[in-house]
């Protein structure tokens, strides 16, 4: 268990070999590049260097054209997946194949390019439905629609809501210009649409009569023809962009194998960004670049050996102390110790002069996890997806963490199913008694049972919050004498430590313990507070604030207990309302659905108690946190895996 100790690199190297050094740092993928603030604090360097520019943008744009690519073939040319597949692997120098990349970049671009004529296709093929749709009701009209009429004659289009009378219509209109004629045209249950025939000089009284008459007017601009022309040559051009949309659509579906080349360049192109964005961190002359940024110490050797080949310059150093906030924390550990990563990602990376979580809450959670779970057809389930997840899709990072935690609580719950005697609750035994009502067979065979045994189980998971709160307290000691604070961990661990043993060994008859603790309790605060007043204060808020502490977060360890005893009663509450039935079938169902609903809120309720006795009652007695990720330069892929390679 260790927070890796974190070098401080610089680097001045010549223009020319700019991509060659972030080729290289993005295979090694073991430096965090950031811009040479050092450097810049000399106003003469300052005046010197220069932001880099290295296509940021551009690639990022090429990288969505890629993945707007890879939608417009999911969308027109889906493929089918598997359930549980992995992501294939790619050796690193093919993915790295320059070539490979700017020919599928290309396929990208004409897949975006059909794509955008197949929205401005449909776009068209909307426009002329309505326009046909607009024109259906003048259908019988076997007149032109601009509505030309003669020298001394026009025709208006007019409609009007299908409550309309139209004999009033045609008496408002007569009334306006007597040479005038109504004539309806169609009507269905929203409209009437009619022609008015009236003279050209008495055009507007007739349209402001039907304005009055709650009368609206159409209007077909440019319309030479008939309702009916303009329909069949609406539709002759539907037809022809339904052509075109199927010969296109056909090209985008042919391109259907090339999903997985597109989805490898997606990766390469945000391999690309990163590298890019990287560079833009580095300042430079017209002759050199400068760049700044932290490295893994055990990584130094290798970076130096990379770093050799370039014609450039380099130093690394150790961080100051004032500089350690800002250093990146990278974690240590054995592979299944890393499972914890999950945790410490979801609350806090630790300060990078912390002390790293992982190792020592590694066997507290998987053990309370189990006790809470305790149950071995639960713990079945939770290997077998652990196991399937692991061998089939084979998850990287947070995903592949979380299978592992799941594989390992999954062993942990079986363990304690087996010894409380529980297998989906009492679902075996309730199966036998409806099979067989004189069946012996009454209970599974345990070691103790979260009905009958509560006080015992109780009692052990206080035991075990003791436990780990004292492992917490011997972290902090430990951790605070190696800074020199000795006094610190004397007035806060170990003078609690004396009370807290004390007060067992009491009633033991045995009170020295318990009266060193109080004086060193007294001692400390005012050696602390530095007055008779602040240590008199300090004292009794330490007394209060110590007891109650300390016993509240013992405490909070019953909820052990508790979720052993909830998670039992549930299944055997589902079980019995099977059992009632007297039915084998029906009870089957209704254990499964109950079992099933019990698995899911546990599995998400033990994790969520346990993380809370973790980062609560845990950390809080030696975790310092507040560290910053660090994130490497390096291959970052969503779509496939890749195999390392000497380059």
């Amino acid at each position: 268990m260790s927070i890796v100790r974190m070098k401080k690199l610089r680097v001045i190297a010549i223009r020319d070999q700019r991509d060659d050094l972030m080729r290289a740092l993005v295979h090694l993928g073991c430096v965090q590049v950031h811009e040479p603030d050092e450097m810049l604090l000399d106003p003469d360097a300052a005046a010197l260097l220069r932001p880099e520019r290295a296509g940021l943008m551009n690639a990022r744009n090429r990288q969505a054209e890629v993945q707007s690519a890879i939608k417009v073939l999911e969308r027109y040319a889906p493929a089918k997946k598997k359930l549980l597949a992995s992501r294939p692997e790619i050796r690193e120098t093919e993915f790295l194949d320059d070539e490979a990349l700017e020919r599928d970049y290309a396929l990208a671009q004409q897949l975006n390019d059909w794509d955008s004529q197949l929205k401005r296709i449909t776009a068209e093929e909307s426009r002329l439905r309505a326009e046909i749709e607009s024109l259906r009701p003048w259908e019988a009209l076997d007149a032109p629609l601009s509505g030309a009429g003669t020298k001394t004659c026009c025709v208006l289009l007019g409609t009007a809501p299908a409550e309309t009378d139209m004999v009033a219509v045609a008496e408002a209109v007569d009334q306006a210009c007597q040479e005038s004629e109504v004539m309806l045209v169609s009507e269905d249950e929203q409209q009437h649409c009619f022609i008015v025939i009236t003279l050209r000089q008495e055009a507007d009284r007739v349209e402001e009569a039907l304005k009055e008459a709650g009368c609206g007017q159409a209007a077909f601009p440019g319309e030479t023809c008939t309702a009916s022309e303009g329909i069949d040559a609406r539709e002759r051009q539907l037809a022809e962009l339904a052509a075109q949309k199927t010969d296109i659509t056909a090209q985008v579906v042919e391109q259907g194998p090339q999903a997985p080349a597109l989805r490898l360049t997606a990766d390469r192109l945000a391999t690309e960004a990163a590298r890019a964005e990287a560079s833009e961190r580095l300042r430079g002359t017209d002759n050199i670049v400068a760049m700044e940024g932290w490295c893994p110490a055990p990584d130094v050797e290798r970076l130096e050996t990379a770093l050799g080949k370039l014609d450039c310059a380099w130093e690394f150093s150790d961080p100051d102390p004032e500089e350690y906030p800002d250093v990146p924390v990278k974690l240590q550990n054995k592979k299944l110790v890393q499972s914890m990563n999950v945790i410490t990602d979801m609350y806090s990376l630790p300060a990078y002069d912390g002390v790293d979580p992982n190792a020592l809450m590694f066997p507290f959670f998987i053990l309370f996890y189990g006790i809470m779970f305790a149950d071995m057809g639960y713990g079945l389930l939770m290997i077998l997806i652990g196991i399937i997840a692991k061998k089939t899709v084979k998850p990287r990072g947070g995903a592949g963490h979380l299978m592992t935690l799941m594989l390992l609580g999954g062993i942990s719950t079986f363990v304690f199913g087996a010894l409380t005697g529980g297998f989906f609750g009492d679902f075996l035994p309730q199966l036998a008694a409806v099979i067989n009502p004189d069946t012996t067979f009454t209970e599974m065979p345990s070691l103790f049972t979260p009905l009958d045994d509560t006080m015992m189980i109780l009692i052990g998971s206080l035991v075990l919050g003791v436990v780990q709160i004292f492992t917490g307290m011997i972290v902090s000691v430990v951790h605070k004498c190696k800074n020199g604070e000795f006094l610190s961990a004397l007035f806060d661990e170990i003078t609690w430590w004396c009370i807290l043993i004390g007060l067992v060994l009491i009633f033991l008859g045995t009170p020295v313990l318990l009266i060193i603790g109080a004086v060193l309790l007294v001692v400390g605060q005012f050696v602390q507070k530095k007055s008779l007043m602040g240590g008199l204060t300090g004292l009794f808020g330490a007394i209060y604030n110590g007891v109650t502490g300390y016993f509240s977060d013992i405490l909070s360890y019953s909820r052990l207990m508790a979720l052993m005893l909830a998670g039992s009663v549930i299944a055997m509450v589902f079980n019995t309302l099977g059992a009632m039935t007297g039915n084998v079938v029906v009870f089957i169902i209704i254990a499964l659905i109950g079992n099933a609903l019990n698995f899911g809120l546990n599995l998400l309720g033990c994790f969520v108690h346990d993380l809370r006795l973790q980062v609560l009652e845990f950390f809080n007695r030696f975790y310092k946190d507040g560290g910053k990720a660090f994130k490497p330069l390096a291959v970052n892929t969503k779509y496939v895996d890749i195999i390392k390679e000497e380059i």
